[in-house]
């Protein structure tokens, strides 16, 4: 099992956890010090209360709740956010309201979720050919519906 430092940059911070054993992601919870209301279409950033150290190889993923996403309408306006190996701040999540009532968000409230992951730097070789496929350069629903 892998171990992640975390400081905690607030007294209120909520500690990240999985909801269940089989949970790929920990949920991140608001830390607030007023509720904010999000209008429709509106976007802002949430802070958590917590700055983490992840060991160079691997990444955080920030994704939306899915249950939040549908019965609310807050998702991330970047689709995933990315906690890089080298960044020691705060994480705040990015969060739009895509419905037509205004959404509040308060303290505590869980927001997105984290996943980390191994990652891998790669290089690049400029080339003139590349390697065949049966797809080949077929793009967007080139694989059918």
């Amino acid at each position: 099992m892998l171990n992640i430092k975390i400081k905690k940059l607030s007294e209120k911070a909520i500690p990240l956890k999985y909801q269940t054993e089989g949970s790929a992601g920990m949920d991140i919870s608001a830390c607030l010090d007023y509720p904010v209301t999000l209008k429709s279409f509106e976007r802002t950033i949430i802070p958590t209360g917590f700055a983490m150290s992840i060991p160079l190889g691997y990444a955080g993923f920030i994704y939306a709740r899915s249950g939040l996403a549908v019965k609310e309408g807050v998702t991330l306006p970047n689709c995933v956010g990315i906690i890089d190996s080298d960044y020691r701040g705060e994480v705040k999540v990015a969060v739009v309201n895509l419905s037509s009532l205004p959404v509040t968000i308060n303290h505590g409230d869980r927001i997105a979720q984290l996943v980390i992951t191994k990652t891998e730097s790669v290089s690049f070789t400029e080339t003139d050919e590349l390697d065949n496929t049966e797809r080949a350069d077929g793009g967007f629903g080139s694989t059918g519906i």
